[in-house]
């Protein structure tokens, strides 16, 4: 009887052997169909070009989806003169910083009640200005409840109410959408939106109804904004985009030695391979500064080219960073050759890290 037995165990073990193969053959495919439907011609180069409102002064003004909000299209990312992001500051610079941004035509400020002293600076600028900025924060899931932290920050602020009010991150369950809707029709916020971080987290923000999400999305990070752009562009939807210059190192000027000793700067803990790695990705789109001028206006300018984006963050800790953010980068766009070989260079480096096992099996479960 034990030949018999064995010999089944094996025709089993071999049947089980062939799903399996058939299993990641047909998932190599898939990954394949995948792959070639996220890098086209189309989503690499816009079919239209952004569409400008209006103006402040040399500050290209663009619609904040369908809110009715005329945003500019470079605007001042708060979390750095928090002093918790990127190195200690002086409270009296970052005033310095606002008001030189102000001055070249940035009306949007974003911030949070966890970047540090951000709105408590914030708020002393604001005073006498209010009108003249839209201010967004986010609920970053304080325990004292939406509600008591947004009453919070409103006093840090000094306002009666936020322009964006946003979720740090999407919650599990449809409670805090409930309590962030209430907050808009009690007055308290006037558009709301969240922080995405995947694809799948733009499809539920879309679902849900937000006014707008906030999403990164740079030359080393094109996904997920590049995989959910058609569905953005229907939705009309704000698009706020954060991160275009990776950590700064899409400026440019850091080196595979560079080292951040200040334990408040948030890259105090990479580590030297990961420093070295990310500058030696960035070294291979250095083709765009010929056409760009610099490396910082071509990497804002990636962004800036799509018309689904309402407006690039830009972190600002100082005067000298405002002239060059809202003074140098507005109106920066590149050409549809230069999208193209942007493309070819993040397929060659896998930027986004989409093709992993990993990544790959997120895919196919519809997770990315």
């Amino acid at each position: 009887m034990s030949a018999p037995r064995t010999s089944t165990r094996r025709n089993l073990l071999l049947a089980g052997g062939a799903l399996v193969l058939a299993g990641a053959v047909a998932a190599t495919h898939k990954y394949r169909e995948l792959q070639r439907s996220a890098y086209t011609r189309e989503r690499a180069v816009p079919l239209q070009t952004p569409q400008i409102v209006g103006s402040i002064g040399r500050m290209p003004l663009r619609a904040f989806g369908a809110t009715g909000l005329q945003v500019s299209e470079v605007a001042f990312g708060a979390w750095a003169i928090g002093g918790r992001a990127y190195g200690s500051v002086d409270s009296d610079e970052s005033l310095r910083a606002l008001a030189r941004a102000e001055e070249l035509g940035c009306n949007l400020v974003d911030t949070a009640l966890v970047y540090g002293d951000s709105e408590l600076v914030l708020g002393g600028f604001l005073k006498g200005r209010r009108s003249r900025w839209i201010v967004a924060s986010k609920y970053s899931f304080q325990s004292a409840g939406m509600t008591a932290t947004l009453e919070a920050q409103l006093k840090r602020l000094q306002t009666e109410a936020l322009d964006f009010y946003q979720l740090h991150s999407l919650p599990r369950g449809h409670d805090a959408y409930e309590e962030l809707f209430r907050l808009k029709k009690a007055g308290k916020v006037r558009f709301v939106g969240a922080s995405v971080y995947s694809a799948r987290n733009l499809d539920e923000a879309i679902e849900v109804g937000l006014d707008g999400v906030q999403v990164p999305f740079s030359l080393l990070e094109p996904y997920p904004f590049e995989l959910r752009r058609e569905r953005l562009r229907q939705s009309g939807m704000a698009v706020l985009v954060r991160s275009s210059l990776r950590e700064g190192f899409l400026t440019g000027k850091f080196t595979r030695d560079s080292k951040f000793p200040d334990p408040n700067d948030q890259r105090h803990d990479w580590s030297r391979a990961q420093i070295a790695h990310t500058v030696d990705e960035v070294e291979r789109f250095r083709f765009l500064e010929a056409s760009a001028g610099s490396m910082v206006r071509a990497a804002v300018a990636y962004p800036l080219s799509f018309p689904e984006v309402s407006a690039v963050l830009l972190g600002t800790k100082n005067a000298a960073q405002a002239s060059i953010n809202f003074g140098a980068i507005p109106g920066a766009r590149l050409d549809g050759a230069s999208l193209e070989r942007i493309l070819a260079v993040q397929e060659a480096i896998d930027a986004g890290q989409q093709r992993g096992l990993r990544a790959t099996v997120r895919r196919l479960l519809g997770h990315t």
